[in-house]
């Protein structure tokens, strides 16, 4: 097949467009890659993003017309399929799903290349499926039973339909093989590791950067540090937040939120970053090591390929207080081992070249192209 130089049509299928979070950075970084794309989505509530995505069309599906659909899309889920497929991408060349919602059960033209760039396979029909249902109420724990059934079954055929699947890490690959039977590349989402430096100026507080969510685990941390009586500074918030400060003594400071100069010179002079939960790829590591500080993290999840055990950070073994005690115990005698340089190193891996790069080979390699099709998709720009 002769390489396309024409300027490419693409159409970006990102689930839910409700706030900036890792998967609405990733695609912001789809976007500086492909500029002319246009964003299909089920719901938008335009002033909770960024201005790169405002920037861009986006067509919302028929689940933004339903009543509430900006705060209760989640409940309209058994809805989205159908929504999916209603999307006309007739007349686009490439097709990018950005999956962890649904997204990738679009229907592409036949001649597109469909790309699924997948964070998790839906967590709540999967592997997190018993977790959502015992914090239901009684009528949705009813009806999840069939009703998810036949979301999983619809899950698994609509992952036939990308022509290749990239996973955020090997961890979400091996989720992507058991729920959908799929092999699936890795490519490490982009994190701006420019944005953090390294600081001559340590203390002694302990950091916790997070949503403060049951999966999060912030109780582990909030329980360890009020035994162990070292200085400890917990951003976030969530539904667990009042909780959370319930149990903090002391020397636990809670904050909601830090402007990013703030928590940027946190990062920097904290003594360690804490991180307990079982995350798909785990941003908030990286973005220690790209601050010169080590990790405190459960050995479970996307950590395993972002923080190197003994160098860049130490793991323990068990989601408890007494492994997470014995880490920072170990952590205060390692400290005088530990080389922020290694830290930075490590960090430079997941840097958005390296991310530009995964994404441009594997479009390169499903249609036959040549640089100058990317460059005719990175130069041209939306109209109308």
């Amino acid at each position: 097949m002769a390489p396309r130089t024409t300027a490419p049509r693409v159409a970006i299928i990102h689930y839910w467009l409700v706030g900036m979070r890792g998967g609405e950075r990733v695609l912001e970084r789809l976007l500086r890659l492909y500029p002319g794309a246009d964003i299909f989505t089920h719901v938008v509530r335009p002033e909770r993003l960024s201005g790169t995505i405002r920037a861009h069309r986006i067509q919302t599906s028929f689940i933004a017309r339903l009543p509430g659909a900006a705060r209760l899309y989640q409940h309209y889920l058994p809805l989205m399929p159908m929504a999916l497929e209603a999307f006309d991408l007739r007349g686009y060349d490439l097709v990018i799903s950005s999956e962890a919602g649904p997204a990738k059960g679009v229907i592409a033209p036949p001649d597109a290349f469909h790309l699924c760039y997948c964070h998790s396979p839906m967590r709540y029909l999967w592997d997190h499926f018993h977790d959502y249902r015992a914090r239901a109420g009684w009528l949705t724990r009813t009806v999840m039973p069939p009703l998810f059934h036949r979301l999983r079954q619809w899950d698994h055929a609509s992952a036939q339909r990308p022509d290749r699947v990239l996973a955020n890490s090997a961890f979400i690959a091996r989720r992507v093989r058991k729920a959908w039977a799929r092999a699936a590349g890795v490519v490490h989402p982009p994190v701006d590791v420019s944005r953090f430096a390294a600081s001559d100026d340590i203390g002694q507080q302990y950091l916790w950067v997070g949503q403060m969510t049951p999966y999060k685990r912030a109780d582990l941390v909030v329980d360890a540090f009020a035994r162990l009586g070292l200085p400890l500074l917990m951003v976030g918030t969530g539904e667990l937040a009042a909780h959370i400060a319930r149990r903090a003594t002391p020397n636990i400071t809670i904050v909601p939120r830090l402007a990013f100069a703030d928590l940027v010179r946190a990062y920097a002079q904290c003594r360690a970053l804490v991180f307990p939960a079982e995350e798909d790829f785990g941003l908030i590591p990286v973005e220690a090591n790209a601050s010169g500080r080590p990790v405190i993290a459960f050995a479970g999840g996307g950590v395993r390929e972002t923080v190197i055990d003994g160098e860049t950070g130490l793991f323990f073994d068990q989601q408890s207080v007494d492994a997470l005690i014995e880490a920072v115990e170990r952590c205060e005698v390692w400290l005088h081992h530990f080389s922020p340089a290694a830290a930075l190193a490590n960090a430079r891996r997941f840097a958005p070249d390296v991310f530009d790069a995964g994404i441009r080979a594997a479009v390169a390699q499903g249609l036959g192209l040549d640089d100058e099709w990317h460059h005719a998709a990175h130069a041209v720009r939306r109209t109308g």
